[in-house]
């Protein structure tokens, strides 16, 4: 019997049911077509973030950040690649704290960066501070 795993859609935001043996060859999405794995975090808002967190059944780990702050800039690479080692093991996605500042506040980010890991829709892990990409792997791991 074939295990499933529930995916958002990056695109549109539509709950797939993938068999989790295909989880590796690229699903797309039933919904709109596309790849439900780009290699590139997800942007969330206060809109989508709940969904997201909830809907997924994988790892999402969420990159808190904001767009003057000098070491979050220079950690946006390293997230990017992460995602690419990751994925579709975790989910990747990325929080503007300057246009999401009610999610900066629900959970409690006092430094950007700072990445927050959550498995099952609740907070697994926390760092906070600019990291490598294989320092992302190797901690995610």
């Amino acid at each position: 019997m074939t295990e499933f795993t529930h995916l958002v859609c990056p695109h549109c935001q539509a709950i797939n049911r993938v068999p989790t043996p295909r989880l590796e060859q690229h699903p797309k999405c039933g919904q709109c077509h596309q790849p439900l794995f780009t290699g590139h975090p997800v942007e969330l808002t206060n809109a989508s973030f709940a969904k997201h967190l909830e809907r997924n059944d994988i790892p999402l780990l969420v990159d808190f950040w904001a767009p003057w702050c000098g070491p979050c800039k220079m950690m946006a690479p390293a997230f990017v690649q992460a995602a690419s080692a990751l994925e579709p093991r975790v989910r990747l996605a990325k929080v503007n704290t300057d246009n999401e500042q009610t999610l900066g506040a629900q959970y409690n980010i006092r430094s950007i960066p700072t990445l927050v890991l959550f498995k099952g829709g609740r907070e697994a892990a926390r760092q906070a501070g600019a990291m490598t990409a294989q320092d992302i792997v190797r901690w995610v791991q």
